[in-house]
């Protein structure tokens, strides 16, 4: 499977990369506001740049719960209770794109390390 990416896409996917580090750093150290925000920015920038603003738009519609997760984290995270953000940011970004989940285990498990991994670790 070869998967031909636009330079639009290489940017997308350079503003989830670095999106995903800040958050990860944000939440290393001590969960810092600040970081944590610019990550957040980042990755949805990201987003919406590898998919398009209307396939962004439908994915966010079709699942409320997630979506309503993930806004009320980004609130909770901007009125400084950066923990509680975080925890429904995760859930919520879990149930809107839980529709993927099967497609990137199938991904994972031809990576030669990482397949060999998640293949011991299930059976």
């Amino acid at each position: 499977m070869v998967y031909e990416i636009t330079e639009q896409q290489k940017v997308g996917l350079g503003l989830i990369g670095f999106g995903i580090s800040f958050a990860f750093l944000g939440v290393s150290l001590f969960f810092d506001r600040g970081l944590l925000a610019l990550g957040n920015i980042l990755w949805l920038a990201g987003v919406v740049i590898l998919i398009g603003w209307y396939s962004t738009l439908q994915l966010f519609r079709k699942n409320y719960k997630g979506t309503a997760c993930f806004i009320l984290g980004l609130f909770f995270l901007f009125v400084r209770w950066p923990i509680v953000g975080i925890i429904l940011e995760i859930y919520g970004c879990f149930v809107v794109f839980s529709g993927f989940w099967p497609s990137v285990s199938g991904f994972l498990c031809h990576i030669p390390v990482v397949g060999w991994v998640i293949h011991s670790l299930i059976g």
